[in-house]
């Protein structure tokens, strides 16, 4: 996967986390976010992400959906339930996640 997410012409739907970690074991984060985002590679409606993390521990990943329906059934998705539950307990000092419907896209090349 490359640094942007290759996406068909909206409408589609953006997850956006953003997200500042605790000093927590990187290397199980790490793990854990190669799984989810594989995982979350292989369900439906799923179109692409895009991360990045700063020194200090603030990230932000998008992860972009077909639908709001695609994103409920992620949600509940029961490996991505337990990530979040570690999330919650171990890996985040603070989180937000919003979900923005995308309708207009450009860039400056084509992607």
């Amino acid at each position: 996967m490359g640094p942007f997410a290759k996406t068909p012409k909206p409408p589609y739907y953006a997850v956006i986390f953003t997200s500042q970690r605790t000093q927590a074991d990187d290397a199980e984060y790490g793990e854990m976010a190669e799984i989810m985002v594989n995982l979350a590679s292989a369900q439906p409606g799923f179109l692409g992400a895009e991360s990045t993390r700063d020194a200090d521990g603030f990230g932000v990943t998008i992860s972009y959906w077909q639908s709001l329906e695609d994103i409920r059934n992620w949600k509940q998705n029961e490996a991505h339930l337990a990530a979040q539950e570690k999330g919650k307990q171990v890996w985040y000092e603070q989180y937000v996640t919003r979900i923005c419907k995308v309708e207009r896209a450009y860039s400056l090349n084509e992607l």
